[in-house]
């Protein structure tokens, strides 16, 4: 070989060599398996808080981390599948957001793949971890509580409608562990105010129009909105209905409130979201999930929509506006 052609052979090697090296790298990144039972769309806030929680420790998703998202866009029958698609792929942990149904789908698909899971009851209760302390097995993850604090929405609702005796609770039967448990303690909680509650249900967009057609015929003067996935995902069109038909509701996250919704109040959730991409990024390093308690959420809100207030006719209290972390004008 002329030395000519062996310096350009040299030169194209050369060439050549960074994009192997970084498909190479490309190869090896880990994957993150994201499951939901929403779409993308409706979580953009929350996904900017998990994707925070990563940069915390270290990783960005597309230099040093991929994501695999699953999205089942309220099909709750695909989760088993899609958890099972994530196991078959061996990513390296999954992070499990949407409600009860998703964790326990992901903690029936596999007992070896890491888990970190986004739960809004008690987990320990749903049979998902041992305790929050020593959370055992491979799952750990965050309890932002909004089941915990059903009680407590209850009272303010019936704060800003203190004559109201007929009230009415929206559930999900799609989702029987958290209508369960929503309705066992909306029930106690109103019998101890004197409020009659009646159950309405449903599963689907069409579902919550008959639903608020029932709410109307039966004189309901206020709503409780269970904490569910799928409420969240409709929350422009559950805000909309209850100023429509005049009946001031309660929801669990400060996404209603901004769609239009009266009073929310729960945890702070897109940083709940922040720190199960931190626990994500602490089990990408090695961490064990059974080593890493649950962590429960610190950070609560309460948000009033002063304008929604008004088209409804409704006089905030002073005392409340004054506990009101962000008042919506």
């Amino acid at each position: 070989m002329r030395r000519r052609d062996f310096i350009t052979l040299l030169g194209g090697v050369a060439v050549a060599w960074p994009p192997l090296a970084a498909r190479a790298q490309q190869m090896a990144m880990p994957v993150i398996g994201f499951l939901d039972t929403r779409s993308p769309d409706v979580l953009v806030d929350r996904l900017r808080g998990f994707r925070l929680g990563l940069k915390e420790t270290g990783y960005v998703e597309g230099e040093n981390v991929a994501i695999d998202y699953r999205w089942a866009n309220n099909q709750l029958e695909k989760i088993p599948m899609q958890a099972a698609e994530l196991v078959r792929r061996q990513v390296a942990v999954i992070v499990a957001s949407g409600g009860p149904f998703v964790v326990l789908a992901v903690k029936a698909a596999t007992a070896t793949i890491p888990i970190v899971f986004l739960a809004t009851e008690d987990p320990v209760r749903l049979g998902l971890v041992a305790s929050l302390a020593r959370p055992g097995g491979n799952i750990t993850g965050i309890n932002f509580l909004s089941g915990e604090l059903t009680a407590k929405r209850l009272e303010l609702l019936h704060g800003l409608v203190p004559a109201a005796t007929r009230g009415a609770v929206l559930v999900n039967p799609a989702n029987a562990t958290g209508t369960e448990a929503t309705l066992r303690d909306v029930e106690a909680a109103a019998r101890a105010m004197g409020l009659q509650i009646h159950v309405l249900k449903a599963s689907t967009s069409r579902e919550i129009d008959a639903a608020f057609a029932t709410l109307v015929r039966e004189r309901a003067e206020a709503l409780f909105v269970g904490s569910d996935s799928f409420f969240q995902s409709r929350r422009l069109q559950l805000s909309l209905l209850a100023m429509r038909h005049a009946v001031p509701a309660t929801y669990s996250t400060r996404e209603f409130a901004e769609a239009g919704g009266l009073v929310t109040y729960g945890s702070n959730v897109t940083d709940a979201y922040r720190q199960a991409g931190a626990y994500t990024g602490r089990v990408l390093k090695g961490a064990k999930p059974a080593d890493l308690p649950v962590v429960q959420s610190s950070k609560f809100e309460m948000v009033i929509n002063a304008q929604t207030a008004r088209i409804l006719g409704l006089e905030v209290p002073p005392t409340l506006l004054a506990r009101a972390d962000e008042v919506i004008e």
